[in-house]
């Protein structure tokens, strides 16, 4: 079998072919047992809290119908690719209140169905996150290559009041003129398939799964390399990062088929003169960032999130051999003695997590799912030691 590293591995048919299944197992029991607070999203994937105290939610919405076959590069196709994609227009961001209603705050976002008829999944605004009171959006299912030659993929400013939205960074271009060390031809994305981004010392922080980089940029649009994780790591599809004391927290998914316990969550702090010093030529780290240390026993990460208790928190896919499955996803957390311990399990296919003011855990679940089952589930967690 062909092994599969893209980002829209994530949504791959084996796992959400049939929608009876997947609603079935998520009806399963979860501990601890959650609230559901909202229901009827169309892929919901990243979420954060807004200086409003609702809660923003990024929808990868339901993909379109528009090919560029023939007019630019396109995601490698079977056997060992995901694609060709075909994109519309479909994603957007909704806000939740407290009490749980839904309303759209922008919409008309590129969305991709990855591979024929959307076999594969669909990818479209994966995250969100608010820096100076502004929200910004990650918008994943841009370019050519996704079937949207009109809207590049990047990062987005939103206005809430009004919806209007407009990329401040063309991240897919950029891309293309600042390769990755390593790139893996059978399921290489031209146009990237962006999953997170947080806001850390005044700029977003992103970071590109299928070519591997962590990428800044700062509120004018300007656009620079962070690392490149492929360059000491190879293809092991980074998805996640969190920030914490001057440190960078990044997960990675790993590839398919399934292999547990085989990711991990690196640190990346900034290099000092000694980090070149220290090391032979042509094994020195990029200037400005290093991977300092690596921890494994993950699988599939697809968030990381720092907790009220200071711990770090980990949204995990699948946890199971194979392809992802629901009803196997869960959140660990990295005890202070570097255990890690289940907090959260029997989710179904989830996607993405956030804390809130209250200190609950805020879940997206069935976010690789056909649209309008995804849901937010909400946890009261006990503090870990």
């Amino acid at each position: 079998m062909k092994i599969i590293g893209s980002l829209s591995s994530l949504v791959i048919a084996s796992a959400v072919a049939n929608v009876a299944p997947v609603l079935s197992m998520a009806q399963s029991a979860i501990e601890p047992t959650p609230f559901t607070l909202a229901t009827g999203l169309e892929g919901p994937r990243g979420l954060r809290f807004g200086p409003d105290g609702y809660l923003y939610v990024a929808e990868a919405g339901t993909g379109g119908t528009t090919s560029t076959k023939g007019q630019c590069p396109q995601v490698p196709g079977p056997p060992g690719g995901p694609g060709p994609d075909t994109g519309g227009l479909t994603a957007r961001i909704s806000k939740i209140s407290p009490s749980g209603k839904i309303t759209t705050v922008a919409s008309g976002f590129p969305s991709t169905d990855v591979g024929p008829g959307g076999i594969n999944g669909v990818i479209g605004v994966a995250d969100v996150v608010f820096l100076d009171g502004d929200l910004y959006a990650l918008v994943a299912g841009g370019g050519c290559s996704h079937g949207n030659p009109k809207h590049s993929s990047g990062i987005a400013r939103v206005d809430i009041k009004s919806g209007n939205w407009h990329l401040i960074a063309d991240i897919g271009a950029w891309l293309k003129t600042h390769p990755a060390k390593y790139e893996s031809a059978d399921d290489f994305e031209p146009d990237g398939t962006l999953y997170s981004v947080i806001a850390h010392d005044g700029r977003l922080l992103t970071v590109e799964p299928n070519h591997g980089q962590v990428i800044s940029v700062t509120r004018s649009g300007e656009i620079r390399q962070v690392i490149d994780i492929s360059a000491s790591e190879g293809h092991i599809v980074p998805t996640s990062i969190a920030a914490r004391d001057g440190s960078l927290f990044v997960g990675n998914l790993n590839l398919f088929p399934i292999n547990p316990q085989w990711a991990r969550i690196l640190t990346i702090s900034k290099s000092d003169q000694d980090d070149f010093d220290n090391l032979p030529p042509g094994l020195q780290p990029a200037r400005g960032h290093r991977i300092v240390s690596s921890k494994a026993g993950f699988t599939t990460v697809v968030a990381v999130d720092f907790g009220p208790d200071g711990l770090l928190y980990v949204l995990e896919l699948s946890d199971a051999a194979g392809f992802p499955t629901p009803g196997l996803g869960k959140v660990v957390r990295v005890k202070r003695s570097g255990d890690i311990e289940d907090v959260v399990t029997n989710l179904s296919v989830p996607t993405g997590m956030t804390f809130g003011p209250d200190g609950r855990l805020y879940v997206s679940n069935l976010g690789a799912a056909p649209p309008g089952a995804g849901q937010i589930l909400r946890f009261d967690i006990s503090p870990g030691w």
